[in-house]
C-alpha cells in the first residue's frame, strides 16, 4: 500500500487540513527529515523518501507555534537564521504530543526509536506521567491550559488544545 493511502497519514493530512496547515507533495532532494519540508505555511511531503509519517506532526507543530508573520515566511531567506529557536522545538514536541493525543494515536508513532537523537522513549514517559516540558511556552502562546488555568475557567486542560495555530 501506498504510504500516502495509509489510514494514519489520511487522519494525519486531514487534521493539518482542518486547522489551515497545507500539505503539498513535492519530490525533495535530501532533507533533516526523509522525505519532509516546510514551506510558507505548508508542508511539503516526498511520499517516495518519508520513513515516519509521525514526523509530519512534528513538523506540523513548528509551524503551529510559528507566529502568521514569520509562518510565511517558513522555507524562504527572510525568515530567522535563529528559526526555529529552542523554545520553538520544545513547544513544537509538545504540539506534536497532543495532535497524537487528538488523533488517538500512540505516542510511538511521533516518537518512534529513530528520532529524537535516541531520546523518544524518555520524552514518552515524561510525557504519559503529565510531565509535559514546555506547557508554561505553549500556555502563553494561547494555545493550550495547563491544569490551574483549565480548573478556573471550567475548560479542558493540556494535552486538550484551546487552538492549533498560534495568532
Amino acid at each position: 500500500m501506498a504510504l500516502k493511502e495509509n489510514d494514519e497519514v489520511k487522519k494525519v493530512l486531514f487534521f493539518l487540513n482542518e486547522i489551515g496547515i497545507e500539505i503539498i507533495e513535492k519530490e525533495l532532494e535530501e532533507t533533516f527529515l526523509p522525505g519532509l519540508d516546510l514551506g510558507p505555511n505548508c508542508i511539503y511531503i516526498d511520499y517516495t523518501k518519508l520513513l515516519y509519517p509521525g514526523d509530519i506532526l512534528h513538523e506540523a507543530g513548528h509551524l503551529a507555534v510559528t507566529i502568521p508573520s514569520e509562518r510565511e515566511l517558513v522555507g524562504s531567506t527572510q525568515i530567522s537564521k535563529d528559526w526555529p529557536t529552542q523554545g520553538d522545538e520544545i513547544a513544537a514536541i509538545l504540539w506534536s504530543y497532543a495532535a497524537l493525543h487528538h488523533l488517538q494515536f500512540p505516542a510511538e508513532f511521533v516518537f518512534h526509536p529513530n528520532g529524537y537523537k535516541g531520546h523518544s522513549e524518555w520524552f514518552i514517559s515524561n510525557f504519559e506521567s503529565g510531565n509535559y516540558m514546555g506547557l508554561p511556552l505553549l500556555e502563553w502562546m494561547g494555545l493550550c491550559l495547563g491544569n490551574k488555568k483549565a480548573g478556573k475557567e471550567n475548560k479542558s486542560p493540556f494535552p486538550a488544545m484551546q487552538k492549533w495555530l498560534r495568532d
